[in-house]
């Protein structure tokens, strides 16, 4: 395996901030993602796990998959080899964060599903696991996947939540929180949970700032994690606007880093996990490098004067359904269909 051995991995993760959750070991800030889109056709489970033995060595330690992505199974297998191999001292090493999809979103069906979660891994815990979307199938799927009717019923949130605290307090996951949910949804939530959520993952990029999602995270100890932060290109919701940005490339050049690092380094500095999915080996690594540097404040201006625009919009809203438009479904957190405010 090409990189600089046991130690080079070692020291390349130590670069990498931790961030302290209500619960749980620290969340190391940049995860790598291991979903492939189309969702319903996954990489093949090899590429998986060689890329995620890549990012071991390159100096990753916090690993993102889901119930739908299909990527347990290779992660787990990865993670058992990186500890044969002396890579890390052992699973612990490791953050893993996954989530429970739409099909179980019921109560009584969330503490089956990380079970069977946990033997996709074969672990015996996760460090963090997530409510993945706001809502629910009405028809219950054997196997979770990302292949369904629009057939949706709005999800029990306290029925839910109970089942998820309880599967923190079993120690099946040291940390519980939510992906996709909005200021409302979460002051909702909130007003029951007995263990608040210690994060949301959703879309954060400089088209999708989420500036009032942030400060309301920020106020409640909420971790605000991003996915897509390079604008989901390749993706059916997503578009090359951010790598082809003129204002990106140009900090780039200034810089003498890449767009991607630009919007890295930004999202660093915003206090947000990132979530960064490549596996190509030398993105891998250029994705790391993102710590011994910083915007100026005109860079920061520059960005913060971009159009808005959410590219993970409407999956989940349809006629028949509980959110029948887009607004809906974002409690009016989201305005507009080309440019808004996230």
């Amino acid at each position: 395996m090409a990189g600089g051995g046991v130690g080079a991995s070692a020291a390349a993760a130590a670069t990498i901030p931790e961030a302290a959750l209500r619960s749980g070991k620290p969340m190391p800030l940049v995860g790598m993602g291991t979903a492939s889109f189309p969702l319903d056709a996954p990489q093949l489970p090899a590429t998986v796990r060689d890329a995620v033995l890549r990012a071991i060595d390159a100096g990753y330690r916090h690993f993102d998959t889901a119930a739908a992505y299909g990527t347990e199974a290779p992660l787990g297998e990865a993670v058992l080899e990186a500890v044969r191999a002396g890579m890390v001292a052992s699973r612990d090493d490791l953050y893993i964060t996954s989530k429970l999809w739409i099909s179980d979103t019921h109560p009584g069906r969330v503490l089956p599903a990380l079970r069977r979660t946990l033997r996709n891994l074969q672990m015996v815990y996760i460090d963090l696991y997530l409510i993945h979307w706001p809502i629910r199938l009405r028809v219950e799927q054997e196997t979770p996947s990302p292949v369904y009717d629009n057939d949706f019923v709005m999800m029990d949130m306290e029925g839910v939540w109970k089942d998820m605290e309880e599967c923190q307090r079993l120690g099946l996951t040291k940390a519980i929180g939510v992906s996709n949910f909005t200021c409302k949804k979460l002051n909702t939530l909130l007003s029951f949970a007995t263990i608040p959520p210690a994060a949301n993952q959703v879309e954060i990029n400089p088209y999708c700032r989420q500036n009032k999602l942030r400060e309301f995270c920020k106020e409640k100890e909420i971790q605000l994690c991003a996915y897509s932060p390079l604008g989901a290109s390749g993706t059916i919701w997503g578009s090359n606007a951010v790598l082809d940005c003129p204002v990106l490339k140009h900090i780039a050049v200034q810089k003498g880093k890449t767009v991607a690092q630009v919007c890295l380094r930004w999202l660093h500095e915003q206090g947000d996990c990132i979530i960064v999915k490549s596996f190509n080996e030398r993105r891998m690594r250029e994705n790391l490098e993102i710590f011994d540097w910083e915007l100026t404040d005109a860079d920061r201006q520059e960005i913060s004067a971009l159009p808005e625009f959410r590219g993970n919009r409407d999956f989940y809203v349809h006629e028949s359904g509980p959110y029948k438009t887009t607004d809906e479904f974002w409690d009016g957190e989201i305005t507009g269909p080309q440019l808004k405010t996230c």
